[in-house]
C-alpha cells in the first residue's frame, strides 16, 4: 500500500505507520502520519521513541524535513528528528521503513533518516 507501512520483528512486534492526511499544507506540517511502535527505535540524532502511538508531523527546510513526533494521546511533543535529502533514492514515497537488514531507514517523500533497533 502506498499510504501505509510497517515492519514485524521475530518477536512479533510491530513498527507501523499509516498517513493521516495527503495534504501537507493543510495541516501545516502537524499530525500527517500516524506511527505505532512496539518495539523501541533510536534515531540518528539520539531520539528514541518507546512502545507507544505517535502522531507524526514535519516541516519542510531547504535540504532537510524537521519531524517530530507527539504522543497520539496527549499530543505531546515526544522529540523532533532530521531527515536530509537522499539523491540516491530513486523512488518516492509518503512513508517507508525500511527493514533493518536492507537500509535500517524511514523515508518521507525524497528525506532519509537513519535508526536503530536496540
Amino acid at each position: 500500500m502506498r499510504t501505509a507501512n510497517g515492519l514485524i520483528n521475530a518477536k512479533h512486534q510491530v513498527i507501523a505507520v499509516v498517513v493521516l492526511i495527503t495534504a501537507g499544507y493543510a495541516s501545516d506540517g502537524k499530525y500527517s502520519h500516524y506511527l505505532l511502535v512496539q518495539s523501541p527505535i533510536e534515531l540518528e540524532d539520539n531520539l528514541t521513541l518507546k512502545p507507544g502511538a505517535y502522531a507524526v508531523g514535519w516541516r519542510r527546510g531547504e535540504n532537510t524535513l524537521e519531524v517530530h513526533f507527539f504522543d497520539s494521546l496527549t499530543g505531546a511533543e515526544r522529540g523532533s528528528e532530521t531527515a536530509r535529502l537522499d539523491p540516491a533514492k530513486g523512488h518516492v514515497e509518503s512513508f517507508h521503513i525500511w527493514p533493518p537488514a536492507d537500509h535500517k531507514g524511514i523515508q518521507i517523500g525524497r528525506f532519509y533518516m537513519h535508526y536503530t533497533l536496540p
